[in-house]
C-alpha cells in the first residue's frame, strides 16, 4: 500500500500562495474587462484569467462579489475627483463637477456598472451592496454648504436625496438607453438637472 507524503509547511505554503495567485489573476482579469467598458461576465473573466468558470466561482460566489472587490481602488476618492474645484466654495459649480465626474466614470466602466446594477437589483437583500460612490461625491460637493452658518440641516438632507436620483448611473442609462441621447448630451442633461436642483434649493433657503 502506497503511503501518501506528509504535508510539510513548505507544501502547505505553496498551496496557499497558488490560491492567492489564482485569486489575484481573477481580480486582475475582471479589472481589465472593466476598463475595456465591455460586458463583464463570469465566463469572460474566467477565460481571461486562464481558469475554469467553476474555479472562478470557488473564489467568488457570484459576479457581484467579484465586481465589488475589483472596483476597489479603481475609483478616485471624492477629494481626488473634485480636485479641479477644490478652491471653489460655490456649491453649484462643485455639484456640476461631481455630476460630470461620476457619469464619465460610469461610461468608462459601464459594462461592470450595468452588471453590478443587474446583480444587486435582482438580489436586493444579498450580502453584496453597491459601492454608492455618488453619496461621497455629493457630500464633498456640498461641504461648503454644510459648513455654512445658518444652513438648514433638513433642507440640506433633502437636497442630497434629490441629487442621488440625478447623479447616478441609472439616470445616465435612462437618458442614453430610453431617450437615445448620445453620451455627451446625456451628461450635459444630468449636469443641468443637478445644478438646477442645487440652485433652486439654495435660493429657497436664502428666501
Amino acid at each position: 500500500m502506497q503511503r501518501s507524503e506528509p504535508v510539510t509547511p513548505q507544501r502547505a505554503g505553496g498551496r496557499v500562495n497558488q490560491k492567492l495567485r489564482t485569486r489575484a489573476a481573477i481580480v486582475a482579469a475582471a479589472v481589465e474587462l472593466m476598463r475595456s467598458g465591455r460586458e463583464v461576465t463570469m465566463p469572460e473573466v474566467a477565460k481571461a484569467a486562464l481558469v475554469s468558470e467553476a474555479t472562478a466561482y470557488r473564489y467568488f460566489p457570484d459576479l457581484a462579489s467579484l465586481l465589488q472587490e475589483s472596483m476597489a481602488g479603481e475609483w478616485p476618492t471624492p477629494e481626488q475627483a473634485l480636485r479641479a474645484v477644490a478652491g471653489s466654495t460655490d456649491p453649484v459649480e462643485r455639484v456640476a463637477a461631481a455630476t460630470e465626474h461620476l457619469l464619465r466614470q460610469v461610461l468608462t466602466y459601464q459594462g461592470a456598472v450595468r452588471a453590478m446594477i443587474a446583480a444587486t437589483i435582482t438580489r436586493p437583500d444579498g450580502t453584496v451592496t453597491r459601492p454608492a460612490l455618488r453619496l461621497g461625491l455629493i457630500d464633498h460637493a456640498l461641504a461648503p454648504v454644510a459648513d455654512s452658518p445658518g444652513t438648514d440641516p433638513a433642507a440640506l438632507a433633502q437636497l442630497k436625496r434629490d441629487l442621488t436620483v440625478v447623479i447616478s448611473a441609472e439616470a445616465l442609462f435612462t437618458l442614453t438607453d430610453l431617450l437615445g441621447l448620445p453620451p455627451e448630451d446625456a451628461i450635459a442633461s444630468a449636469v443641468h438637472t443637478a445644478t438646477t436642483l442645487t440652485r433652486a434649493a439654495l435660493d429657497a433657503t436664502r428666501a
